[in-house]
């Protein structure tokens, strides 16, 4: 099972979460944007439905695949 860890961060005069290299919205607060990285780490931690996904690798070759509906990571929050 992959892990998703959300960072609060000072970012652009405000703070904001991070995921990887990838920042949220600018909040004013730090309590602000942690209650905002809790909110996405508990949505991206709810099962869906299994699905068939189709795409495309760089060669150009076609794939299909199912994604199961409760392969969710584990997703945290560091303050």
């Amino acid at each position: 099972m992959s892990e998703v860890i959300y960072h609060i961060v000072e970012h652009d005069g405000g703070f904001a979460y991070k995921v990887g290299d990838v920042f949220s919205e600018t909040f004013p607060s730090r309590e602000e944007a942690l209650q905002a990285a809790q909110a996405a780490a508990a949505e991206q931690q709810v099962p869906g439905s299994t699905e068939g996904i189709r795409y495309q690798d760089k060669a150009g070759a076609w794939h299909d695949e199912t994604a199961r509906g409760n392969d969710r990571p584990v997703a945290k929050v560091e303050d």
